[in-house]
């Protein structure tokens, strides 16, 4: 069974960039679809990035495209998420899946914080 460990996360200042890690065991991520999620205290969980196994097709949610960029290293089985231009508001704890779309009764990992603040 796939299983994550994300991390990377840490106090940013606005303006600044970070890199997420999201290492998996248990398989090989070429037949699968990986997404970065958020959710921020009092908000819902939300979708931020995707990236097909084979690297060759990746959606980013409007508010950090541009700014986020999403990238897979099969021979490490890593996804990463690298963040630029970092606001407030991306302040949230990080979460990745083997999969694009919230589902309910989602199992999800212990996550990493990220958090943007001067």
């Amino acid at each position: 069974q796939l299983q994550f460990v994300e991390s990377g996360g840490s106090l940013v200042q606005p303006g600044g960039s970070l890199r997420l890690s999201c290492t998996a065991s248990g398989s090989t991520l070429d037949d699968y679809t990986i997404g970065w999620f958020r959710q921020a205290p009092g908000k819902e969980r939300e979708r931020v990035s995707c990236i097909t196994g084979d690297g060759g097709s990746t959606m980013y949610a409007d508010s950090v495209n541009g700014r986020f960029t999403i990238s897979i290293d099969n021979a490490k089985s890593t996804v990463y998420l690298q963040m630029s231009s970092l606001k407030p508001e991306d302040t949230a704890t990080y979460y990745c899946a083997a999969t694009c779309k919230i589902q309910p009764f989602m199992s999800w990992g212990q996550g990493t914080q990220v958090t943007v603040s001067s």
